[in-house]
């Protein structure tokens, strides 16, 4: 066996050329920050050293399980299918989970039905709560409104009973209707008691305007088209130009769906934050545009037409903390500073319309008791949750224009922020292919 011992400050390890697996020699680390920096590592190794034949190895006695890693026997190994995560680019210091996405939380799940046809660019996201039936199970959940120039059906109740009870769901203006037939037929399907000994359902349908790209007036969508994106429910789900994202335009590129989430611990216990987001915001022709901090919009605003800011975007937090829905509502307001750190001022025509759940704390609809007991996080630890939601939502926003691709569309033709990537690719993380 030809050993090399190679160091990275408190980390040791050595590629084992017989086995092909990467050992880890010696684990020094005294804080949580350190251990953070750690699994990036390993992450990166897992990746870039052997590809998808290398296993990381650790025979040490701490315990890394809650930080991803499985245990076997008296190792611990990071599988390579579960263990890549496509970043483009890093906002803030925050650990992300091991997807980068909404889906880190457990049981949380995507899917997408895509419209990809002549002047037809539209589609569905599905985001599931959790895998059970959410009308008997309900999350803890808010919305928050920042700029109402929206068409959203269900926040009304969301707002007045502080929960969720259906999917929530992200489609094009003119198809609100269309799919809210099949968010309610599904909830009639699986809860016969609705509408006979209880009372109705309330559906959850979140829109941004795809007119642009998308001819829209034609209505294209229905209700068959909302059950194929929930036969397409899974945690890996594809960001950019897909299901709702389909026909979005944002900061004058191609806007669309994107991602991101981080780990906060509590008490040794880690939990997890995650954002999805759908972009149609922004002056047309990108001149307000901000890249990790930088202002592109002064070199790339003359490729662009100059149209005004007119879109929206929506956005679903999703997190297995203890919230009440008073607390998710102060988490939502933050998002509105994540978008505006990519360059929006929520325009007059832009809505900017949010919601979020927990996952910790399900409010049953059939009850046997006249009194509820829940946990909630102690609002003098919420700062952590406020910082790291506002860097994974601008970094879910540059995704949702990264992984677009450029587009012809109904009215006009939109280019992919990449073709201009020689302005900002020395803030680029590493780039893992993304094949889904």
């Amino acid at each position: 066996m030809q050993k090399i011992t190679y160091n990275d400050s408190f980390l040791k390890y050595y590629i084992d050329q017989t086995t092909l697996k990467l050992v880890i020699d010696e684990i020094c680390f005294d804080n949580f920050d350190e251990l953070k920096h750690l699994i990036d590592r390993l992450i990166v190794l897992n990746y870039l050293r052997l590809e998808d034949i290398l296993r990381i190895e650790y025979y040490g006695d701490k315990d890394l399980s809650i930080y991803h890693f499985t245990k076997e026997d008296y190792f611990y190994y990071l599988i390579p299918y579960k263990s890549k995560i496509r970043r483009f680019v890093s906002i803030g210091n925050g650990q992300i989970g091991r997807l980068n996405n909404i889906c880190d939380v457990a049981g949380v799940t995507v899917g997408h039905y895509t419209c990809d046809q002549d002047d037809y660019h539209t589609g569905i996201t599905v985001i599931k709560p959790h895998p059970g039936n959410i009308f008997k199970e309900k999350v803890v959940a808010s919305n928050f409104s920042f700029n109402g120039f929206g068409k959203s059906t269900g926040l009304v109740q969301v707002e007045e009973l502080g929960t969720i009870e259906t999917n929530i769901t992200f489609t094009s203006t003119m198809n609100v209707g269309k799919i809210m037939d099949g968010v309610v037929e599904e909830a009639l399907a699986n809860n016969q008691e609705i509408g006979v000994s209880t009372g109705t359902v309330n559906p959850l349908v979140m829109e941004c305007n795809d007119g642009s790209l998308n001819k829209s007036r034609d209505r294209v969508l229905n209700k068959d088209d909302y059950y194929k994106a929930l036969n397409d429910l899974k945690e890996d789900f594809k960001q950019g130009d897909v299901g709702a994202g389909r026909g979005m335009i944002c900061h004058g590129f191609k806007g669309g769906i994107g991602s991101s989430s981080r780990l906060i611990e509590y008490n040794g216990k880690i939990y997890t934050i995650g954002i999805i987001v759908n972009s149609n915001f922004g002056s047309g022709n990108g001149k307000d545009l901000i890249f990790k901090g930088r202002y592109l919009g002064d070199k790339i605003k003359a490729y662009n037409d100059a149209t005004e800011d007119k879109g929206s975007i929506v956005a679903c937090f999703a997190t297995d903390l203890p919230l009440n829905e008073r607390q998710i509502k102060r988490i939502l307001k933050r998002v509105e500073i994540g978008i505006g750190r990519t360059g929006s001022y929520a325009g007059n025509g832009s809505g900017d319309v949010f919601v979020g759940f927990t996952t910790a704390n399900k409010v049953k609809h059939f009850v046997d008791a006249p009194i509820d007991t829940i946990e909630r996080l102690s609002d003098d630890y919420i700062n952590t949750i406020f910082k790291r939601t506002v860097e994974m939502t601008e970094e879910a926003v540059l995704n949702s224009l990264l992984f677009s691709h450029s587009l012809k569309g109904f009215q006009k033709n939109v280019k992919a922020l990449y073709e201009f990537n020689q302005l900002f690719a020395d803030l680029f993380d590493e780039v893992v292919d993304y094949e889904l």
